[in-house]
């Protein structure tokens, strides 16, 4: 509610309905939108590399699936 000289006032909210015309077909626009999330997604799956491939030169990897593993490599 808002007030103008000691007047309230309400403001009617109208709902915005967006269309749009798509002339490519529904391969072409999904074509489309996979390459742009593959683009803009890039940087994230670098940066997963990266920290994956540290984690495992770390060793931690390594305890971690040994201690996991101790039981089925000790069996019999």
């Amino acid at each position: 509610m808002g007030e103008v000289r000691g007047c309230s006032f309400r403001l009617k909210r109208t709902k915005l309905n967006y269309r749009f015309h798509n002339p490519n077909s529904a391969e072409d626009t999904a074509d489309f939108l996979c390459k742009l999330l593959i683009e803009v997604n890039a940087g994230k799956v670098e940066r997963a590399i990266k920290d994956a491939t540290l984690y495992v030169e770390s060793g931690d990897y390594i305890l971690e699936n040994l201690s996991e593993n101790k039981e089925k490599l000790f069996v019999g």
